[in-house]
């Protein structure tokens, strides 16, 4: 698995039409109404890499098994949700254990298409969201604290932990700041991020335009990139609509040809998943073979026997070495012999780190 990544947005602001485009199934029912998702829908698709294809391809191998991004799409949020108001507060448990949180946001103009607020301001919009994750945060979070302290106090040194985390992430949601504002030690963010709140994950904003900015983006993105960069998060411009008409194609080619009629390079889902790679410091390496090709990914910084591990527990208790030839050298010497003929395979012990790209064989013993 790649990386799960949660939807959340106001109604109307094109959310589910996006899902269905990124997963390519109509899961979501979308219309021009709030709360016409009303159950959480996930979907799961392959990241596309096309180091992967070339990977398989030199290996001959007999199958392609590409790493995987998880959306899960939610109910409309609504000014209100934390206290009840509209559905989205409903299955807000559903997301809290994903990765990242992706902000749709409305930056276009259509008569025909209600915006709950009555205008347009993807700024505001984000607030609002923003606002309901931290008074979600602040009311599960109010009810933990109670039950620390009580334990605290009896001498639970767990709880008495705990709290040296909860204390700070409450005193900012109480300023109304999000918990990944707070004031938490280095050593402390494993804590923090074990009490899954959702406005401590890192934020992905999509601004959503319309098809005629597809290509420059227009006033109402702008300001959603200037947004995401003053809160140091990522920011992806999309047209929803112009996704669902690629998600139609069937072939590789017309969907480029259709893309370049655009002025537009890739999909939607590619940026999406650039930006969440980016977001969350990962990394992809390969393990290739006349079996199958394999894509991985792991965070930045991981060394050899855990990305061994991530393929089995047995790979990393017993981790001898790994045999790893750089993506640029596995493709430029014709694949794995060719790259060790010409001196490219190195061989790896326990403290290396993997980096992106590279085309790893696992030696072990058990």
């Amino acid at each position: 698995m790649g990386f799960t990544c949660g939807i959340v947005g106001l109604p109307n602001v094109g959310k589910s039409t996006l899902f269905n485009a990124l997963t390519a199934t109509a899961a979501a029912e979308a219309a021009n109404y709030p709360f016409c998702t009303i159950e959480p829908n996930v979907g799961r698709v392959a990241v596309p890499d096309e180091r992967l294809t070339i990977c398989a391809r030199l290996a001959k191998s007999a199958e392609t098994v590409p790493t995987q991004l998880e959306f899960v799409d939610i109910a409309g949020l609504v000014r209100g949700a934390a206290r009840g108001e509209g559905l989205g507060n409903q299955f807000l448990s559903h997301i809290r254990e994903v990765d990242a949180i992706a902000h749709v946001l409305r930056c276009f103009a259509d008569d025909d298409v209600t915006h709950i607020e009555g205008s347009v301001d993807p700024i505001r919009d984000a607030e609002t969201i923003e606002t309901e994750l931290m008074l979600a945060d602040l009311e599960s979070l109010d009810r933990r604290a109670l039950h620390l302290v009580k334990r605290a106090r009896g001498g639970d040194k767990e709880a008495k932990e705990q709290l040296r985390v909860v204390d700070p992430v409450l005193a900012a949601l109480r300023e109304g700041r999000p918990a990944r504002d707070a004031l938490v030690g280095a050593e402390q963010q494993k804590t923090l991020k074990a009490l899954q709140l959702l406005s401590s994950k890192p934020v992905l904003y999509i601004a959503n335009v319309d098809e005629a900015s597809a290509a420059s983006g227009n006033a109402e993105s702008d300001r959603v990139t200037e947004y995401a960069a003053m809160r140091g998060a990522r920011s992806v411009m999309i047209s929803a609509a112009i996704e669902a008409e690629v998600a139609q194609l069937a072939e590789a080619d017309e969907k480029r040809e259709f893309l370049a009629s655009l002025g537009l390079e890739d999909t939607g889902l590619a940026r999406v998943i650039r930006a969440g790679y980016s977001l969350l410091h990962l990394v992809t390496f390969f393990t290739a073979g006349p079996k199958e090709a394999h894509a991985w990914t792991v965070e930045q910084g991981t060394k050899a026997p855990q990305a061994a591990g991530k393929i089995h527990t047995d790979f990393e208790r017993g981790f001898i070495r790994a045999e790893t030839i750089a993506y640029a050298d596995f493709a430029a010497y014709g694949g794995e012999q060719g790259a060790r003929d010409a001196g490219r395979m190195r061989l790896e012990g326990a403290d290396y780190v993997v980096q992106d790209g590279d085309v790893m064989r696992f030696r072990f013993n058990v």
